[in-house]
């Protein structure tokens, strides 16, 4: 793979990063972005310029597309000069962009009458995994797809997963992102409670900080390969029962606390129901023990 020649279309804050780690691969990389500002400084330094997503195509055999929605990426793959009006059989098109699983599908299907493989390979890191190279790509490709795309994505990525089929990529960081937003929605409550209740809000964030990068977050639970409710001599049951009973008890002082402050805390009411179905241990242990 590594004499197979690359193309990058889409040099933005995510792409930029991304396509700059290949410029050191061995079978060359080309470039397209509808902005001349953005490609100069890739020219300088040996890339290719291409005037199109086809003239991408037509000099590599593996194309990573990083654009901003559904639209863009149809355009790019299908539009007059995209993609497929100049790709090779046996191209690999790869979609970096977070779009629908549903766009992806869809896509891959028209890009398989042309004997074009596509698979959605969405990455999760934001700016800083970018520019570290330290990126988790999630990939829905076929065996085949994958192994295409490993070692190119290997330059920009710390962690490169085969998600499963082409679709798979995207559910995944979907899932992924679901996590992510509905926590800073959680920040944002937990902001509240403490803002009514006389906490400096900059050092509750350093705690905040300090203290995932020890225990890993909420991806500290991501450990079991199932979401179904764990038998009593399981060996993660004693595990998670102890962390949804020390949770429980936190989330109801933090919910008297916010009782006593007027602050309304409806994720923690949730999170107060639904952590111990969620762990797999149960209903929540004051029903138990009642």
């Amino acid at each position: 793979m590594t004499e197979t020649a690359v193309g990058y279309i889409g040099l933005g804050n995510m792409g930029a990063p991304m396509a700059k780690r290949l410029l050191d691969w061995p079978g060359g990389l080309s470039v397209y972005d509808t902005r001349a500002e953005a490609t100069g400084k890739f020219v300088a330094k040996g890339a290719k310029l291409m005037s199109s997503p086809r003239e991408v195509a037509e000099d590599s055999a593996v194309v990573s597309v990083t654009v901003l929605d559904d639209a863009q990426v149809r355009e790019v793959v299908t539009g007059e000069n995209g993609i497929l009006s100049g790709a090779a059989p046996g191209t690999v098109v790869a979609i970096h962009s977070t779009i629908s699983d549903v766009t992806a599908v869809e896509l891959a299907q028209v890009c398989r009458e042309r004997d074009v493989e596509l698979v959605d390979a969405p990455v999760s890191g934001g700016a800083p995994g970018a520019q570290q190279g330290k990126l988790a790509v999630m990939v829905g490709a076929t065996e085949s797809g994958f192994d295409k795309v490993r070692e190119p994505f290997g330059y920009w990525a710390e962690l490169v997963v085969h998600a499963g089929p082409v679709g798979a990529g995207t559910r995944m960081k979907l899932a992924r992102n679901l996590l992510h937003f509905v926590s800073f929605t959680a920040a944002a409550e937990a902001g509240r409670l403490a803002e009514a209740a006389g906490i400096d809000l900059v050092e509750l964030g350093k705690v905040v900080r300090h203290t995932d990068a020890i225990t890993g977050g909420a991806g500290a639970i991501m450990l079991r390969d199932t979401t179904a409710q764990l038998a009593e001599d399981d060996d993660w049951y004693p595990i998670f029962e102890h962390v949804r009973n020390l949770g429980e008890k936190d989330l109801g002082l933090a919910m008297s606390l916010g009782e006593r402050f007027d602050v309304d805390l409806p994720l923690a009411k949730l999170a107060l129901t639904g952590l111990g179905p969620g762990l797999g241990v149960g209903t929540p242990a004051t029903e138990e023990n009642s």
